[in-house]
């Protein structure tokens, strides 16, 4: 988005660490290269079986499911990317806007920067108002959540968005490696279950990048979660964005951590596998088109997320290009429903996979 480039994502607010720390995320994710170096998400070893013989037509394929009480075109959520400091607005309503014209989930970033002050509240709210028909999705720290002895500000952060569900992110890499983090996790899982029985709303319990493992999947069911998204490795790494904020003043860490992290494939697959199937699993972490989107399905997701490769099209070739990406997305989906003769996604979930090499 040439307008949002031009009023500086370099400015910092010297009162305020967080609104700083929010550009930074943004504009290293569109402008350098943060993906994982040798890991990758693990679809690529898995095919499906071609159907020479569907026994349907391609305008019977039908890619839409319910979420969260609203209807989407297809399973698809652009997950939380930012807001909190005055550049973001735009860039929520463009992405909200895009949400709402395909019919899609759109959730915000973290909305730690509200539990300070209202200063940029607009741009969280704007994704209700550009996205009135779909599912809006709040966002906060599982590390906050620990920290909090009751939950009336969760409620009111959910209230002012218009949330349909809560996300609370378990991101303990990154607030390690972050040079202003909070790498304070006791208590989050007690907390967590307290949320989901205190807020009217579901809670979603995500990872961010480094995914979510089967034995911790049972503990937040456990707990009383019922919504994980699995937030695998292989797309972004959101420990390399932290280690290219690092500074001098921070001790150095080893680069292993860059690729830190369960490849999204593997974590859907292992979280399906111990968790009721009443647990509803999101799979996002490196998604980058239609295709993969039907895998993830096949292993067991019920969601897909998926954000910078979106922000990246929208910040360098502006909305219609973004739009014409998640379009795309959606047609790559209903083309694989359709070579499996899949008429609609709980049938495409049903279909089994062929299990290749794991590139080198």
């Amino acid at each position: 988005m040439k307008e949002l480039q031009r009023t500086g994502m370099n400015a910092r607010d010297g009162n305020n660490a967080t609104v700083s720390r929010k550009a930074d995320h943004v504009r290293l994710c569109v402008e350098e290269e943060v993906s994982f170096t040798r890991k990758t998400t693990g679809f690529e070893c898995w095919e499906f079986q071609h159907n020479a013989l569907p026994e349907l037509n391609l305008d019977e394929v039908d890619a839409s499911c319910e979420f969260l009480g609203r209807r989407l075109s297809v399973p698809l959520i652009i997950s939380g990317m930012t807001g909190g400091y005055e550049d973001a607005e735009p860039l929520n309503r463009s992405l909200a806007r895009l949400c709402n014209q395909v019919g899609i989930a759109c959730g915000v970033g973290s909305q730690r920067q509200m539990l300070d002050d209202n200063r940029f509240l607009g741009s969280y709210t704007v994704v209700r108002e550009e996205a009135p028909d779909v599912p809006v999705i709040a966002n906060l720290g599982a590390a906050e959540i620990a920290r909090l002895k009751d939950f009336s500000l969760v409620h009111r952060l959910v209230d002012a968005i218009e949330a349909d569900a809560l996300a609370v992110h378990c991101n303990p890499l990154q607030e390690f490696l972050q040079p202003e983090g909070n790498p304070e996790f006791r208590g989050a899982l007690e907390a967590i279950g307290r949320l989901v029985r205190d807020l009217s709303v579901p809670v979603i319990v995500k990872e961010v990048g480094a995914g979510i493992s089967g034995p911790v999947a049972r503990r937040l069911e456990d707990a009383g979660v019922r919504w994980i998204d699995v937030a695998g490795a292989g797309g972004t790494s959101w420990a390399g964005v932290e280690m290219m904020r690092r500074g001098e003043q921070c001790l150095p860490v080893s680069h292993e951590f860059w690729n830190w992290g369960i490849p999204t494939a593997d974590a859907v697959r292992e979280v399906r596998h111990v968790v009721d199937p009443a647990v509803k699993i999101i799979a996002s972490g490196g998604i980058t088109d239609g295709v993969m989107m039907a895998k993830a399905l096949a292993l067991g997701a019920d969601y897909v997320g998926a954000a910078r490769p979106v922000l990246r099209a929208l910040w360098n070739d502006g909305f219609e290009e973004a739009l014409r990406l998640v379009e795309g997305w959606a047609n790559d989906l209903k083309g694989v429903m359709f070579l499996t003769g899949s008429r609609m996604i709980s049938e495409l979930k049903q279909q089994s996979l062929r299990c290749v090499a794991r590139a080198h």
